[in-house]
């Protein structure tokens, strides 16, 4: 799996691709669009680099629609409806392989899902959205699902981060949350999931719930409990665990997490980077620390901890023993 990103030229130029073959013709449009190939060399490389992979008129996806029958052809029709956006563009342009080399890779990176996802947060950003079936979405900070929402199925996919859910009830159609390691099923309630580095972690904040692995193990849990779902096991929490969902709040509540999940959950809302010093991954927190002040937060672990946090610069955070 590729880690790199992709870059800010790369969204630009696919911006003024849609731009470009969205709008009616316009003469300031135009100029601004000149105006930013002429401004750099790499510009006009990317523009023609996109420009040939597409062909001028889309011929290359009228060709591909012979060796690709309806994946092409649609792709075609979403890139030259008005109502196009990025994000459209994007996933009918990688979904066919047709940006490749290391400018265009991405699609398989947090950027990526977050660019090509149906709902989507950024750093330090949690928003709440209402569902088509009455549901009650909330992502925390740099999160992203798609939906998939038929006359048969309810299925919100995780592809990275956190979320909670208020389930609608609709006994024909339980709701899904799909994580990379297995499943979990309601009809009405409300329950927390987050992706995590290996693991999948499942609060239930109201009634009951059912976990599935891939493997077709399952586990029920009601209301409080909490469970790790792993590829080939689900082990369940002790103690209630709802406090986990007060990111809500704009808090991080900790009882007795190691260093290293407390610094993981700070990330998504930290500017630059944040490394943390192996010897001190382990360390034992408890408290309750403001998410949007993550600076504040570090401060009061360096209080608390025996650690010092120096700032190199708004990019770059280190965390280290006293």
């Amino acid at each position: 799996m590729s880690k790199q990103r992709l870059d800010p030229l790369s969204e630009q130029t696919i911006d003024w691709m849609v731009k470009l073959r969205a709008a009616t013709p316009d003469a300031a449009l135009q100029e601004r669009f000149n105006q930013w190939l002429a401004k750099d060399p790499a510009h006009a490389q990317a523009w023609e680099q996109l420009h040939r992979r597409l062909g001028g008129s889309f011929n290359t996806l009228r060709t591909l629609e012979q060796r690709l029958p309806g994946q092409a052809g649609e792709a075609r029709q979403l890139l030259l409806q008005p109502s196009a956006s990025r994000r459209d563009a994007l996933r009918a342009i990688t979904g066919l392989g047709l940006l490749g080399g290391g400018l265009w890779l991405g699609a398989s990176t947090p950027l990526g899902d977050s660019l090509l996802a149906d709902l989507s947060t950024g750093r330090g950003q949690r928003q709440d959205f209402n569902l088509a079936d009455g549901s009650r979405l909330s992502l925390n900070a740099s999160s992203a699902v798609d939906l998939h929402f038929t006359a048969r199925q309810r299925l919100v996919i995780l592809r990275h981060g956190e979320l909670v859910i208020k389930v609608a009830p609709d006994p024909e159609r339980p709701l899904r949350v799909r994580s990379a390691e297995g499943e979990i099923s309601a009809l009405g309630t409300r329950f927390l999931v987050a992706q995590q580095q290996q693991a999948t972690r499942l609060v239930v904040l109201q009634h009951s719930v059912q976990a599935r692995l891939f493997s077709g193990l399952t586990l029920d849990l009601q209301e409080g409990q909490a469970a790790m779902l792993y590829p080939r096991s689900i082990v369940p929490m002790s103690g209630d665990q709802r406090y986990r969902a007060d990111w809500l709040r704009a808090r991080l509540n900790v009882l007795d997490d190691p260093l290293e999940d407390v610094v993981a959950a700070l990330r998504p809302y930290t500017r630059g980077f944040v490394r943390l010093a192996p010897e001190v991954r382990g360390l034992r927190v408890q408290g309750v620390y403001p998410l949007d002040n993550p600076e504040r937060a570090f401060t009061a672990l360096a209080e608390t901890l025996p650690i010092r946090v120096d700032h190199y610069s708004p990019w770059l955070t280190v965390i280290r023993p006293a």
